[in-house]
């Protein structure tokens, strides 16, 4: 039976690739302040403005390319039983191969009903060709359409089958993400207890809430590449 790897990620994961996902080191989100364009509150002020920000995103995101790190996370679907839980609304993950990603913070290709944004008659899939939304299209329950992302406030539902992917790692990787936030914090003590962490992050980090931790100060593609030199995989 292979073993189990967990991978949660975040806006670290895609930087190399151009793609920016919001961090709030600055409250911004592509030059938007990001209760704008990623909160409930903005939504009703302005939905206009967040369709058109989201499509702008949409055009950016068909143009990005994964990265090594990418690739290197689903290349080990060779060998291990691969999990990717990322807190990234974009589809990175999937480009370069994995088969098994649950996005906590919603899906950028995605659409869906704004009144019930998980009434699954009601996500609609983009794609790069029909990609834009007009503003005041609607859904098949008669609400605006809105982007199928978890805005801030929002409650978070993929946190409860992240959590159970959590606990069957038998190694557990956290990629660009802080184990100062949430929820990448609170999902790592999902993992069994004596279960190997290894956080690959270019920053220091100071906070270890599940105790041991082998940190690999380096970007996405450098760090797996050193992940993957200590689990002996070779592409």
């Amino acid at each position: 039976m292979k073993k189990k790897i967990v991978f949660l990620t975040g806006a670290g994961m895609s930087v190399e690739s151009g793609f920016k996902t919001f961090r709030g080191n600055d409250g911004l989100w592509e030059n938007y302040p990001v209760e704008q364009v990623a909160s409930h509150e903005g939504w009703e002020a302005d939905p206009t403005l967040v369709t058109n920000f989201y499509n702008m995103l949409r055009r950016k995101l068909w143009q990005a390319e994964p990265n090594e790190g990418h690739r290197l996370v689903a290349a080990l679907e060779r060998d291990y039983d691969v999990s990717v839980l990322t807190q990234n609304v974009d589809n990175l993950h999937e480009k370069a191969g994995s088969t098994h990603v649950i996005h906590l913070h919603g899906e950028l290709t995605k659409v869906c009903s704004s009144i019930d944004p998980y009434d699954e008659r009601y996500i609609q899939q983009l794609t790069p060709e029909h990609s834009d939304v007009a503003p005041g299209t609607k859904a098949g329950d008669g609400s605006l359409l809105r982007p199928f992302i978890v805005f801030f406030g929002e409650s978070v539902p993929m946190l409860e089958p992240a959590a159970r992917e959590a606990m069957k790692a038998d190694i557990f990787v956290i990629i660009g993400t802080s184990l100062n936030v949430y929820p990448a914090a609170g999902l790592v003590q999902y993992a069994p207890q004596g279960c190997p962490v290894y956080l690959i992050d270019p920053d220091p980090v100071f906070n270890a809430p599940n105790g041991k931790f082998t940190h690999i100060q380096k970007g996405a593609s450098e760090g797996m590449k050193e992940l993957c030199e200590k689990l002996g995989f070779k592409k």
